[in-house]
Parts: C-alpha cells; structure tokens; sequence
C-alpha cells in the first residue's frame, strides 16, 4: 500500500509551514528498562526505544494521574504542511529560527508533519517565531 508522498522543497515546505500549537502540555518520562507495551495507561503521543529504556511523551494530566515526577513540562507545535521524511533542511531551519531566539525544541517526524515539542513557558514566542516564517517569502526570512 502506497501513501501520498509530502512536500520535499524547503522554499515550500516553509511557505505552507502553518504552524498549529496544541491545546494539551506534555513530559518526557522514561521507563527504565522498559519496552513497547509497557506504559500504555500513560497514552504517550510518541516513544522511542533506547538501550537505557523506552522514551515516552505523555500528556501531562496522564503523568499527575500515574504520580510520575517530571522536570519540564512542552507544549507541542504541529507543522501543518505535508512535509516528506526525505526532504532535507525543515528540521535545521526551524531549530536555528526558534535557537536563534533562544528557544529549545525537540522535533518528532512523523508520517505527515513535524510535531515540535518546545518549553511550555515559550510556547507563544516559538509559535510567533514560526509564524513569522510561514508564506511565500519564507526561504528568505530564515
């Protein structure tokens, strides 16, 4: 089964960016040791197997509920545009745009879009930082 392959062109990937903050907060929790299946309760948005355990990102309400303590606490920005796995410098532009404003993100690719997980302290300066970066001039504003 073939899926519709996402936009690789930076100059319009940046120009279609419509970045979307998400309404929930998120933390990063690892389950040390852990594996795929364990911590299902948590409903995580995202996870990574590492050799020290299994990464989870959580919705911060599910990680109160679990009594599961946390250091910082995301707001995720979703990329709206289509963007392909294998398009090169969306990841860079974006990371520089928002680091150059001091801004810390940790970016997930996924299938569709990029999902920017950022502090939830910042997430409107980071949001204001995307959005003045959108549109047809995009590639000349990074």
């Amino acid at each position: 089964m073939s899926t519709k392959q996402g936009e690789t062109e930076l100059s319009r990937l940046l120009a279609d960016l419509a970045p979307r903050l998400l309404a929930e907060k998120y933390v990063f929790y690892s389950l040390p040791h852990g594996s795929y299946g364990d911590g299902a309760e948590l409903a995580p948005v995202a996870s990574f197997q590492e050799e020290e355990g299994l990464t989870l990102v959580v919705p911060e309400r599910c990680a109160k509920e679990a009594h599961i303590a946390y250091s910082s606490v995301f707001c995720c920005i979703t990329l709206t545009v289509h963007s392909s796995l294998t398009g090169v410098g969306l990841t860079a532009a974006v990371s520089t745009k928002l680091a150059r404003r001091g801004i810390s993100v940790n970016v997930v690719a996924a299938m569709y879009h990029d999902h920017l997980f950022v502090p939830a302290d910042q997430a409107g300066r980071a949001l204001a930082a995307l959005a003045a970066v959108s549109g047809p001039q995009a590639s000349r504003r990074i």
